[in-house]
């Protein structure tokens, strides 16, 4: 249970190991919501963290953002991407209602196009 995430690289129908991520606490929304960085990770070779971002015990309602830097992670995969690139950090602000329930928040994604959802 808890928090947990996972990157899928659509361009070459792999894990994205090695992409950087930074999780954050929110405090508000829209533009004027204040971000304060829990932790920086590095996804490993199956594309998720070494263990949940938030344990079930450790897991809190309320506003959450996950930063994935999408363009390093292609660069660094020898992918020659366009300056200024398409997407460069996928930032994705979510909820979580109900701490006792699991929540995980995949990211598909390729120079051109991310999408996420609330897996399982």
């Amino acid at each position: 249970m808890g928090l947990s995430t996972h990157v899928l690289d659509t361009m070459h129908g792999t894990p994205a190991a090695g992409m950087e991520v930074a999780l954050y606490t929110t405090d508000g929304t829209g533009e004027d919501a204040r971000a304060t960085l829990v932790r920086r990770f590095t996804l490993n070779a199956d594309g998720r963290s070494d263990g949940p971002l938030y344990d079930n015990s450790t897991l809190k309602a309320g506003t959450y953002r996950l930063v994935f830097d999408v363009a390093g992670y292609f660069k660094a995969r020898g992918v020659k991407l366009p300056e200024p690139n398409f997407l460069n950090r996928v930032s994705l602000d979510f909820g979580i209602a109900h701490a006792d329930q699991h929540y995980h928040v995949p990211l598909l994604v390729s120079p051109w196009s991310y999408s996420t959802y609330r897996g399982s």
